[in-house]
């Protein structure tokens, strides 16, 4: 295991189930030039159905930013999927059907149609255009028709490829264009890779293809509103088909049909159910341009693809280019790699005396770049492997320490005795590449790494906060035009994986060497791109000073009481045991709690809840549309319940065990600086920083982290309200700045100046939505989201914003002056000048300010600028109060940063002296127009810590 394993997992891998494979480039294949593009015969046609792929993958993939802020995970999910069908399903044609804005042919029919269909999420559009004009430098081409939809559209080029003999494919999951269905057209899941036809319609739905139509016509489409026949479901219908074969035989025949309250429904329905089919049935009369020359698979355009995939952040795409390049210019054009340019002097140290002689080379090096092999992600975890360093590019060197038995290993202590004199020393400075893993690993060879000055992570992260990737692998590819090798290479993956101490040293040592020599050359790339966008202070008094203060965090590590996780996993198993029987009771039956599909036909069909919105696999039933049906069932708020018990049990009660280093038998997790764009540190193995706060399941998780020395006790600093205050200072309200400045509650007072009361007469419940308001703001959050919080009509959120604007128009202010300047600079800047590439936000002239409603990237440049301010002080606070309590001479530690709040250890007798530090340090890390207040608390766990007064 090495921590280039880590940075790779920056990528997409954290957001998608799975990544474009780099070994599957877009196939350049035409047909033959004989052939006539006309003759359809014996051809394979794909049609994608568009929009129904594109909010599959909306709804499949978790949301992802490119560079500039803007979300792109539809565009990488779209563009994924046509390389599959490029790739693996070889098509002779491919096009791709899109719906046009406006109404169709069928809302002139039907005024009602598709009126219960929700608008479409606000990250959408921006990214339907981003997949059309990826659509267009991929040489695929688009087709639509005014009026009609796209599976009319898919109807009517089907049935001329039908016709002309060739094999049509249909991509797409709605269940309409079943009806298309014949000896050459047929059906084709992404999903799934599983093509649909005749024979599984008949297993599905128990009917021939062309009896679809009929089927739908009585049972009708509630996401699309068409009406069919009132308790005629699936079953029924199959039922009558079968007996009748077509709806109007089932019409003819309703006296022949048993069950009175059926035959009343199918006799009055007969109007509905024939404007039902008239909506259901597709068009194959839709006028298109028939264009089959266009329509043929050929080269894409390898410039504008990569353009696109450079502004959208996508990595793996780029490669995959390659050979769209070579195709389109009748030659190879990859650059050539700055390393195969050199002649490389990668060497392995196997001998103790040709260590001392690299250290007086060493010795002399202004800058040198390090390394190190492990046999584990997680630095506390692991044991080291071996070092690599390099002080010239091109030149490394590589130590091992461990490897296999016939290979040549150093022993480990006399080696890190010769090299501690470089290691300790800061007039030798480092550099490389997450050198906070290599830090800590240091540390637990007892060896304090000094004169760190560069990392390559950090410095991508401050120019390109966005990337999807800061990893190494990726930084060689972009900056040095560098293929590395990849980790999978040396140790495997699966379970075939082995150590990386059991690699041959011979394979480790290129490796390593190479992972010392590429940090190297990216120093001058990066450090010049740092001076340009003015960000060498943040990144030379801050981001770099910070990775001590978190390499003494995560070496510190804290404790868990395994006793007391053991107690909550049982009590939490027996509410769970409850919740089921509950549900059970409600449901009126057994079920897989777990499986959505069940959970649906309970909920859905069973007892008869509307559909509030779909996904790929159905209607869904996630949290935001079980807290609706909450409101009219009993049975969503106890599956709600049930799921949170559940999250929270695998989440942290039972695995928190599992991630105590046996090396400390404490906890340590790992603070990210490259995650959050905003400039957040975010924490994993394990997330300390979603445990819920306010709720009682939250303090029972809370109540096991413990100081690591039983009379030694918990110390929580955390920042008052520091978003709001940031907010506060940078628009100069003067309401809010002389709330702050008279220590008034904030939210009563915005509920005084709201509701328009006194403020002795707020009530709790006025100074709740007031809270609602005051942090709704800092996130752009519109008046349906603040409806939705407040479980109040739209209207009356609308009313509480307005006002809020009207008594603080410094905020508005604040926020339109931050959009103008974002659109002008195409960036956001926060309080230490950390900068954000936003994308989306529209000028002025398209924005309407009394209409309160930001779009996702207009929130995310207001949000960047609070809450990265705010990081950017809590980050002044962390190094303020490191430095402090290096020179103090206190044992106290500090173990934990939870976005505002740090948490530190410390023995009883040292709590006054301790707090009074931290409270004077986070107080003056910076000055703002309003004054910044710490509230700290102290406590025997993390659940029980409760407010300190310092002696005065």
């Amino acid at each position: 295991m090495t921590k280039r394993t880590r940075q790779t997992s920056l990528g997409f891998d954290t957001h998608t189930s799975e990544e474009i494979s780099e070994k599957s480039p877009i196939p350049t294949q035409q047909p033959q030039e004989e052939t006539d593009p006309n003759d359809l015969r014996g051809k394979n046609v794909w049609i994608v159905d568009s929009h129904s792929l594109i909010f599959q993958v909306f709804h499949a993939i978790k949301p992802m930013t490119g560079p500039a802020g803007q979300p792109v995970a539809a565009i990488y999910g779209f563009a994924r999927d046509m390389i599959f069908l490029l790739e693996k399903k070889k098509p002779d044609y491919l096009i791709c059907a899109f719906d046009m804005h406006g109404p169709t042919f069928r809302h002139d029919l039907y005024d009602d149609y598709k009126v219960n269909r929700s608008e479409m999420p606000e990250e959408l559009p921006s990214q339907i255009e981003g997949i059309r004009r990826l659509l267009d430098a991929m040489n695929i081409p688009v087709v639509e028709s005014p009026g009609f939809e796209a599976d009319d559209v898919l109807a009517a080029m089907a049935k001329v490829v039908d016709e002309r003999g060739g094999v049509c494919t249909l991509v797409t999951t709605d269940k309409d264009c079943r009806q298309l269905i014949t000896d050459n057209v047929r059906l084709f899941n992404v999903r799934k890779d599983a093509f649909y036809d005749a024979e599984a319609l008949l297993g599905d739905w128990g009917i021939r293809p062309d009896q679809v139509v009929d089927f739908q016509a009585m049972v009708g489409d509630p996401v699309d509103n068409v009406p069919g026949i009132p308790l005629i479901g699936p079953k029924i219908a199959k039922e009558l088909l079968n007996e009748f074969d077509t709806l109007e035989q089932v019409l003819d025949n309703v006296d022949k049909i048993s069950g009175k309250k059926r035959k009343e429904n199918l006799a009055n329905g007969r109007e509905k159910a024939m404007l039902s089919k008239v909506l259901v049935r597709l068009r194959d009369d839709v006028p298109i341009e028939w264009d089959w020359a266009r329509f043929l698979v050929g080269p894409a355009d390898a410039e504008a693809c990569e353009a696109i995939c450079n502004e959208y952040g996508f990595r793996t795409l780029p490669k995959q280019l390659e050979a769209l390049s070579a195709s389109v210019a009748g030659q190879g054009s990859k650059p050539v790699s700055q390393l195969q340019q050199d002649t490389l002097d990668y060497q392995t140290i196997e001998t103790l005396d040709q260590l001392r002689e690299l250290v007086k080379v060493l010795a002399e090096q202004k800058r040198i770049s390090i390394d190190t092999e492990t046999t584990h992600t997680s630095p506390r975890w692991a044991d080291l492997v071996g070092i690599s360093i390099s002080w010239k590019p091109g030149i490394a060197r590589y130590i091992p320490i461990q490897a296999p038995a016939e290979d040549v290993q150093l022993p480990l202590n006399e080696a890190i005795e010769i090299l501690r004199p470089v290691l300790e020393n800061p007039n030798v400075k480092k550099l490389g590449q997450n050198l906070k893993y290599d830090e800590i690993v240091f540390r637990g060879v007892g060896v304090q790494l000094a004169g760190i000055d560069f990392d390559s992570m950090i410095a991508h992260y401050l120019l390109e906060a966005g990337a999807r990737s800061h990893g190494l692998d990726e930084l060689a590819r972009r900056y040095l035009q560098h293929d590395t090798v990849k980790i999978t290479e040396l140790i495997g993956t699966g379970k075939k994986q082995i150590l990386m101490s059991e690699v041959p040293v011979e394979k480790v040592s290129y490796y390593a060497c190479e992972d010392a020599d590429i940090p190297l050359r990216l120093y001058e790339i990066l450090s010049q791109r740092l001076d340009e966008e003015g960000l060498n202070d943040l990144f030379d008094d801050v981001e770099i000073p910070l990775i001590d203060v978190l390499v003494e965090m995560e070496y510190n590590g804290i404790r868990v009481d395994t006793e007391r996780l053991d107690q909550l996993s049982r009590d939490y198993g027996q509410r769970l045991d409850d919740l089921e029987k509950q549900i059970y009771e409600i449901a009126e039956q057994p079920f897989n709690i777990a499986s959505p599909k069940q959970l649906a036909e309970i909920l859905f069909e069973k007892r008869g809840l509307p559909v509030i919105k779909k996904t790929k696999t159905g209607a869904s039933t996630d949290a935001e549309v079980l807290e609706q049906l909450a409101k009219q069932d009993p049975l969503p708020q106890k599956i709600v319940e049930y799921r949170q018990y559940a999250k929270l049990k695998n989440t942290y009660i039972d695995a928190l065990p599992n991630m105590i280093c046996p090396k400390t038998n404490l906890v340590h997790t790992s603070f990210n600086q490259v995650v959050a764009a905003t400039g957040r540190l975010s924490s994993n193995e394990p997330n300390l920083q979603n445990i819920p706060i306010r709720t009682k399941e939250g303090k029972d998780i809370r109540s096991a982290f413990k100081a690591s020395r039983e009379d030694w006790v918990l110390v929580c600093a955390d920042y008052s309200q520091i978003e709001l205050r940031v907010l506060a200072h940078y628009s100069k309200d003067q309401a809010l700045l002389d709330a702050y400045q008279q220590n008034q509650d904030i939210h009563a007072r915005v509920a005084s100046e709201v509701y328009g009361i006194p403020l002795a007469e707020v009530t709790s419940s006025e100074r709740r939505s007031a809270k609602a308001i005051n942090f709704g703001i800092v996130y752009g959050q519109s008046a349906f989201g603040l409806a939705k919080s407040l479980d109040i009509e739209k209207d009356k959120a609308f009313g509480f914003i307005d006002a809020y604007f009207r008594k603080y128009p410094g905020v508005d202010d604040f926020m339109e002056n931050t959009l103008q300047q974002c659109y002008k600079d195409g960036y956001v800047k926060t309080i230490l000048g950390r900068r954000r590439k936003i994308d989306g936000v529209r000028s002025p002239q398209k924005r309407d300010p009394m209409a309160r409603q930001l779009l996702m990237p207009e929130r995310t440049a207001v949000n960047t600028v609070i809450q990265g301010s705010a990081a950017d002080i809590i980050k002044l606070a962390m190094l303020r109060v490191h430095r402090a309590l290096s020179v103090s001479g206190l044992a106290s530690k500090l173990l934990l940063q939870i976005h505002d709040e740090l948490v530190f250890e410390a023995p009883p007798e040292e709590v006054q002296a301790l707090v009074k530090l931290i409270s004077h340090e986070m107080v003056c890390a910076i000055t703002l127009d309003v004054p910044l207040v710490v509230d700290v608390e102290t406590g025997q766990n993390w659940a029980e810590c409760e407010p300190f007064e310092i002696d005065s």
